[in-house]
């Protein structure tokens, strides 16, 4: 089997943690978990990985937000590890607020870092793909991409925005052996979701016809598949795995 080399923005988060263990597991890929420069916990997160038999896995620093840092950490990793073959889009962050509270620094932060980190990172990892003849892009969007969700006209905006970005470039490199999906998850069983105030937290998952959150290592599971050899008829898809928050 040929090893990969997987590269996981917001790679130490909930999410991005048990993508990395799942991807790093399924194939024998090396895994890059991406996180912001100087990030506190970064030595500690792949000490914990690692203790965990996960050898394969490694960090990277550079913010997704920023072009040029961006553009320094893949070299990086190229020199060191390999060039990049599966690029899971995970970064992301939430500054809730109704639009007429919403800063425009909370909005263009959101943007940043949620979509505008799609373009970043992609732009310097898909022409290799495609001189190489494989690759797989996955990209975290969401249910409230999808449906909208009060008081995050920015989330939502950057999410849908994601899939759009996917559906085009999908076109654009669907006969170079890249394929290029989004995944579209509800709520997530990790920390920053189980933080929130329990009576908004009952609320929510009333509201989930499953009627429980997600567990990180489903949405990893789907995601590992999307990057697989079996899945590489697969492509400009938007796949929801969300309880049945949201069925289209």
């Amino acid at each position: 089997m040929t090893k990969r080399v997987a590269l996981v923005t917001g790679g130490m988060g909930g999410i991005g943690t048990a993508i990395c263990r799942r991807l790093a597991s399924a194939n024998g890929s090396a895994v890059v978990a991406n996180c912001l420069p100087e990030y506190a916990h970064k030595d500690s997160w792949l000490e914990k990985v690692r203790a965990e038999g996960f050898d394969n896995v490694y960090a990277a620093e550079g913010d997704v937000a920023n072009f040029e840092s961006v553009g320094d950490m893949v070299k990086r990793i190229e020199s060191d590890i390999g060039p990049v073959d599966i690029l899971v889009n995970n970064a992301g962050i939430v500054r809730d607020n109704m639009l007429h509270k919403m800063s425009p620094g909370d909005w263009i932060e959101v943007i940043n870092t949620n979509l505008n980190s799609a373009f970043n990172v992609t732009k310097h990892v898909v022409d290799g793909m495609c001189t190489r003849g494989w690759g797989r892009i996955v990209n975290l969007s969401s249910v409230n991409g999808q449906r909208g969700q009060f008081g995050q006209t920015n989330y939502s905006a950057a999410k849908a925005g994601i899939h759009g970005f996917a559906k085009a470039l999908a076109q654009e490199v669907v006969k170079k052996g890249v394929t290029v999906n989004s995944v579209s998850p509800g709520y997530v069983a990790t920390d920053m979701v189980r933080s929130i105030r329990k009576d908004v937290l009952e609320r929510i998952v009333a509201g989930i016809p499953m009627g429980r959150l997600a567990d990180p290592d489903e949405i990893a599971g789907l995601i590992a598949y999307l990057s697989s050899e079996e899945a590489g008829y697969i492509t400009g898809a938007n796949i929801a795995i969300n309880g049945g928050m949201y069925m289209s």
